[in-house]
């Protein structure tokens, strides 16, 4: 009776064991198909999967660098020396009063022919200052923003140019206002920088009677003077 369970329980393990052989056999088979077919074993992730291996990574593109323009700087030393005694002499605490005195609150065209002089401008008889203080004895044209006009269109030196054509203007051109547009002029400065291109350019002039280096024409014409015209001469 012994012996018969014995070898029941022989025949138990063998056969145990034959189905262990079995099962492993068909495991390896199983794996080495898998592995000998990739396309089924594509097909089996799907096309999700592949293409998520395949497609790149996309990047941002970089923001724009906006490069401003440069200001315009000085074309010749003649007009350096302009811009150099203009700022210089633009306030009043730094008039040049010993050479060209001062005309009250209406000084801005007594100054802006000085900034000519320093540029290497000559006087003649109509434009004139007697340089010894007396800033009354000067002509009509050296101090009188109206009959600089009529002088600077009829010298032949300078070109006259509009509010429109501020792409032509240059450091050291002069500038003239009409605050009330009626065909005379009411102010004049000295162009003293630059700035933008196209249609962002800004003006900046320098002057007297209202004190300023950099005074931006645009301000003078919309908030100081509003519905005022700038007109130019461009100074060769």
């Amino acid at each position: 009776m012994e012996a018969h369970v014995a070898f029941t329980r022989l025949q138990r393990v063998g056969a145990t064991a034959a189905v262990l052989a079995v099962v492993s056999v068909g495991a390896t088979a199983l794996v080495v198909q898998a592995s000998t077919n990739p396309s089924q074993n594509e097909a089996t992730q799907g096309p999700a999967a592949t293409d998520a291996a395949t497609r790149a990574t996309p990047t941002a593109a970089p923001a724009p660098v906006l490069v401003a323009a440069p200001a315009a700087t000085p074309s010749t030393p003649a007009v350096q020396a302009q811009l150099d005694y203009a700022l210089a002499h633009w306030d009043k605490g730094n008039y040049n009063t010993a050479e060209y005195g001062v005309l009250g609150i209406n000084d801005c065209v007594n100054f802006a022919s000085q900034t000519l002089i320093a540029r290497g401008w000559q006087m003649d008889a109509t434009w004139n200052s007697p340089r010894d203080g007396d800033a009354y004895s000067a002509s009509a044209a050296w101090r009188s923003s109206t009959a600089l006009m009529h002088y600077l269109a009829g010298s032949g030196k300078v070109t006259a140019l509009t509010d429109d054509q501020r792409d032509q203007v240059k450091l050291g051109d002069i500038v003239q206002f009409d605050w009330d547009n009626s065909g005379d002029r009411d102010h004049t400065g000295v162009v003293s920088r630059i700035e933008g291109s196209g249609d962002d350019i800004v003006i900046y002039y320098a002057g007297h009677t209202e004190d300023s280096d950099y005074r931006s024409v645009d301000f003078a014409i919309t908030e100081r003077h509003p519905g005022g015209t700038a007109y130019y001469w461009s100074v060769p």
